[in-house]
């Protein structure tokens, strides 16, 4: 099944692992803009790695992954929601992201790419609960490098990733060390990990998910867990347009209208256009809801 997250445990050792395919979600998200080669493949990278680390938390909120340099690609912007329902079979993972750029972009290392940078993680539990956020300097050679270097940095548990992203598919492997006190588990960890690396782009691009957890632990206890769904969902919407426009004020929003006809709301990651002209903003300032919401063009 495309789509999906696979959630597998190590029966005899304190290790977990996921595995993430993306198709008609990761072609959603390349539809809406029409990105180079050097600026698709990170952000396919990061929007896979934005599913692997939700697995990882439990919670109804969201996880957003930044990237921010002054080179070439200025920015990244992918953010991952995990929706519980009230069965067993886990959650359904909502992605969406983008990428902002300026001319020629070089194949290579991510300080080609991005010049100096920063990586930015976002964790937001939800309703009443504390948003926690996390900037650390852009280091290593590709982003499963940089995230690996964050998430030591910050003291989590061990965690490796291995990303990739073509044309068709992105897809990515997680392992992670799980609390434990047996001496064993270092020596583990080193094994499983030295196994999974031996993983290419091009096994996790065009195995199936089970082929590829053959293929790397053929010969380790693991238990499988149910398959969850990933699916593209922008979040935008002609309310939340309408919020930040009262939240700019009237008078801004009629100047704009006076001199460019009307205003003009395109959102970056749908590529969703939303147009208020006059009689729309005189709706929206009086308390009823505009009906001047443009059909979506990509």
């Amino acid at each position: 099944m495309s789509d999906t997250l696979q959630r597998f445990l190590f029966e005899h050792a304190a290790v977990r692992g996921e595995l993430v395919q993306l198709d008609a979600s990761w072609q959603a998200v390349l539809e809406r803009h029409d990105y180079p080669p050097a600026v698709r493949e990170p952000l396919g990278e990061l929007i896979v790695a934005s599913v692997l680390l939700a697995a990882t938390m439990k919670f109804n909120g969201s996880i957003t992954l930044q990237v921010r340099g002054d080179g070439p690609i200025n920015l990244l912007v992918v953010d991952c929601s995990p929706h519980h329902g009230e069965d067993e079979g886990g959650p359904l993972y909502h992605i969406r992201g983008m990428a902002s750029w300026s001319g020629e972009v070089p194949e290579g290392d991510l300080q080609g790419r991005f010049g100096n940078g920063n990586l930015v993680l976002t964790v937001d539990p939800g309703p009443g609960s504390k948003r926690y956020q996390g900037i650390v300097e852009l280091a290593g050679s590709s982003v499963a490098e940089a995230i690996d270097d964050y998430l030591e940095r910050s003291e989590q548990l061990p965690t490796r990733m291995w990303l990739t992203a073509g044309e068709q598919r992105a897809a990515g492997l997680l392992l992670q060390k799980l609390p434990a006190e047996r001496l064993e588990d270092g020596e583990t960890w080193n094994r499983l990990t030295t196994l999974a690396a031996t993983i290419t782009d091009e096994e996790l691009l065009s195995l199936e998910q089970q082929e590829v957890i053959h293929r790397l632990f053929h010969e380790e206890d693991i238990r499988l867990f149910e398959s969850q769904p990933v699916a593209f969902h922008c979040t935008c919407s002609s309310e939340r347009v309408a919020e930040t426009l009262r939240g700019m004020g009237r008078d801004e929003v009629m100047g704009i209208i006076d001199s460019e006809g009307a205003v003009e709301v395109i959102c970056q990651f749908c590529n969703r256009h939303y147009r208020y002209d006059v009689v729309d903003a005189e709706r929206l300032f009086a308390g009823v809801s505009p009906a001047g919401e443009s059909t979506t063009r990509h």
